[in-house]
């Protein structure tokens, strides 16, 4: 995978021809069209950016506020459509019961910009908490309270940025337009990875930049992946995933790279068991692999997926992982038999970019590059699941670490916002009281 991979075959991966066209010509024609500033994007109803709240939904308005009956196509239509352009893998997947409901849609904030830099790369919204929301809005890290509906700015990295800690290795030239291709925060602890191989640390309880370094001067340097953990020492990593073929892991205790791995094709994510033993390790080939997190050897190739994959996730059982491919499918994988995937989820539209399970292992979530997240059951085999549809690419998704809230970002040009979902109970919030 690169930058430069050729366009058409981003656009037989997402775009939807002429459909789209005549969609958004309706939607010009209505003042819903291109705006060249945020201002003008944020304003695009009535001189401003509607939230549509549960309430409003349930009363039969459109989540993300697509005025259907004003236009020439009809939802179902546009829908089945869109599903006829899409061109992938057909594989023998497991069939399963998409009646579940499990997460109900709670808002959708138009307010919030949710963006992306590369078509392939969609980890780029993490929440903290129920309440709160970090993702990339162009140049601007943004966090985001649904407390208050208010949005923060972070860090911008249009310009000129620095860290104004000194530790060795960090690059106190630092760096200037970074476009970033990977995000992730967990605790205090923030991390942009870059299209050059940038990596950009900032503890969210202190003033500026803490930590900047450059993984490589490869030309093929995107950093793809980032995960943070703690070590079994108390401190807190992170790992990195890289074209380069390489892997590394810094301490951010003594913020200094302290492993590095490689492998013979480009990383395109990875993901550290929850006893911190193994990692699952995929990228630009069909075989992934499952590697000892402490010497980066091979203990069993990942064999059945028929391209390249983006995403993987343990389930916190530390049993079972997941891997997302461009075969347009999940696996699911048990470590006590490895010869073969134990279960094959298939997605509607295109490949699967980004895999999440809930903290008590109860959902997993994985998002197409645009249009479906599907939330799976695993207590029953991953045979029931519930199918989020919208419309629009999908820069990331994330649940929050007490499973009580799901988190989407929508990047698309009139309709670009954040969904927010929340877990269902055997008991019910009055509106009024969320």
């Amino acid at each position: 995978m690169s930058i430069t991979d050729n366009m058409d075959e981003m656009a037989e991966d997402y775009e939807m021809g002429d459909v789209e066209d005549d969609m958004y010509e309706e939607f010009q024609g209505r003042g819903l069209g291109d705006s060249d500033s945020d201002d003008e994007e944020y304003g695009s109803l009535n001189g401003r950016a509607t939230d549509i709240s549960a309430a409003q939904a349930r009363k039969g308005k459109d989540i993300q506020g697509i005025p259907w009956d004003t236009l020439n196509i009809t939802r179902e239509r546009y829908r089945k459509t869109r599903l006829e352009q899409y061109k992938n893998y057909e594989n023998d997947c497991k069939q399963t019961d998409k009646g579940g409901m499990y997460y109900e849609f709670q808002r959708n904030t138009r307010s919030v910009k949710s963006t992306i830099l590369h078509f392939q790369l969609r980890n780029l919204v993490c929440a903290t908490s129920k309440h709160d929301v970090y993702l990339m809005s162009h140049y601007s890290v943004l966090h985001w309270s649904a407390l208050n509906g208010e949005k923060y700015e972070v860090m911008n990295v249009s310009g000129h940025i620095a860290p104004c800690e000194k530790h060795p290795g960090s690059l106190l030239e630092g760096f200037s337009q970074t476009q970033v291709s990977t995000l992730t925060v967990k605790d205090n602890l923030l991390v942009a990875g870059g299209f050059q191989g940038e990596l950009i640390c900032k503890f969210l309880d202190r003033e500026g930049i803490s930590f900047c370094c450059r993984t490589t001067y490869d030309d093929n340097a995107i950093t793809n992946a980032l995960e943070i953990y703690d070590s079994a020492s108390g401190a807190v990593h992170f790992m990195s995933s890289n074209n380069d073929s390489g892997v590394r892991d810094f301490d951010m205790e003594k913020f200094q790279l302290c492993k590095h791995f490689r492998f013979q094709w480009p990383v395109n994510h990875t993901s550290l068991s929850p006893d911190a033993k193994l990692v699952v390790v995929v990228g630009d080939d069909p075989e992934g692999l499952l590697v000892d997190a402490h010497t980066g050897k091979t203990v069993h190739a990942l064999q059945g997926h028929l391209d390249f994959s983006f995403a993987s996730a343990w389930n916190p059982d530390g049993q079972t992982f997941a891997t997302g491919n461009q075969d347009k499918t999940c696996r699911v994988w048990d470590i006590r038999n490895l010869s073969k995937s134990v279960s094959v989820l298939r997605g509607n539209l295109g490949a699967i970019r980004s895999i999440r399970f809930t903290s008590d292992g109860r959902f997993m979530a994985m998002a197409e590059p645009a249009d479906f997240v599907h939330i799976f059951d695993v207590r029953s085999g991953y045979n029931k699941r519930q199918e989020l549809d919208f419309f629009g690419e999908i820069s990331g998704m994330s649940f929050s670490p007490d499973t009580e809230a799901l988190f989407v970002g929508v990047w698309d040009r009139t309709y670009g916002s954040l969904l927010q979902y929340s877990r269902l109970r055997n008991y019910s919030y009055f509106d009024s009281l969320l």
